[in-house]
């Protein structure tokens, strides 16, 4: 076993990561990455939005599991850094302010509308989910809030700064609140042992996997039909693609169905992002 400071911080970092939810945040990021590339942003205004973004996220993971570590505790997670013991709710909480900090001031350099956005609409909205909303019927509000406001966090942010379309606004958010339908489902068990109860524990697994489909089949339809003029002949392509893996994801068995809900997700996302450009 290593020991000494330098050999600490490779220890810290993981559980750092997984304690703010990489997975989640580096896929909001990605979907403003990709949305960024496909407007054109100059290349410093897409890296100051996708730096602004992650270190967002990373002060929604952190204060999410902040949250959660007596509810965490109380389940078990031996997958929870800050629940097992592998880091101290101090020591995120510095981390968290850090992460805020460099939020702001990105946010803000990226330009002051897209910024403003961005703290106001996306980060304030998923701060009270984890204090507040997840225990409640409304907890897919904001992620639709969260989500539908990432076209203009990228759009704001270009030179000039412009509004994106309806279709967009409106695609990103079906596509967030399917993305909520989904993250619950592997929790349901935990959840359900320490009274957390959104919408999705309210309808069930089956249900919830049902409306996350749809609702990622329809972001998929408006991506396709929003833009306009005639839709280009590869796009019907990839929207059979899409009903043939909601297909699975309504009618399959084991894990299929989910792995296809979670295929379709990416797929609306790379479509949002060729439509865009």
């Amino acid at each position: 076993m290593t020991t000494g400071a330098g050999a600490a911080r490779p220890t810290v970092a993981v559980p750092l990561l997984r304690a703010a939810h990489v997975g989640p945040s580096v896929a909001v990021t990605t979907i403003v990455a990709l949305l960024a590339l496909a407007l054109g942003l100059p290349g410093r205004q897409a890296a100051l939005v996708v730096l602004a973004v992650f270190t967002g996220q990373l002060t929604v993971g952190w204060g999410n599991d902040l949250v959660d570590v007596d509810r965490d505790r109380a389940a078990g997670r031996a997958d929870k850094p800050l629940a097992n013991g592998e880091l101290t709710p101090s020591f995120v909480r510095r981390c968290l302010v850090v992460a805020a900090a460099a939020c702001v001031v990105l946010s803000l350099l990226a330009g002051w509308r897209s910024g403003a956005t961005h703290l106001v609409v996306l980060v304030a909205f998923a701060h009270p989910y984890n204090l507040y909303f997840k225990a409640t019927a409304w907890s897919w509000l904001p992620y639709a809030v969260a989500f539908g406001s990432l076209p203009a966090i990228a759009s704001l942010a270009n030179r000039p700064p412009h509004w994106p379309p309806t279709w967009m606004v409106v695609a990103a958010a079906m596509l967030g609140v399917a993305a909520h339908f989904l993250n619950a489902l592997p929790d349901f068990d935990d959840d359900a042992a320490t009274g957390v109860r959104g919408l999705p524990h309210r309808w069930g697994a089956a249900r919830s996997r049902n409306v996350a489909t749809a609702l990622l089949v329809l972001a998929s339809v408006v991506a396709v039909l929003g833009p306009a003029g005639a839709p280009p002949t590869w796009v019907w392509a990839v929207l059979a693609l899409v009903v043939a893996l909601a297909a699975v994801a309504r009618f399959g068995n084991g894990k299929a169905p989910f792995y296809a809900a979670v295929t379709i997700a990416l797929v609306d996302v790379a479509l949002l992002a060729m439509v865009a450009a």
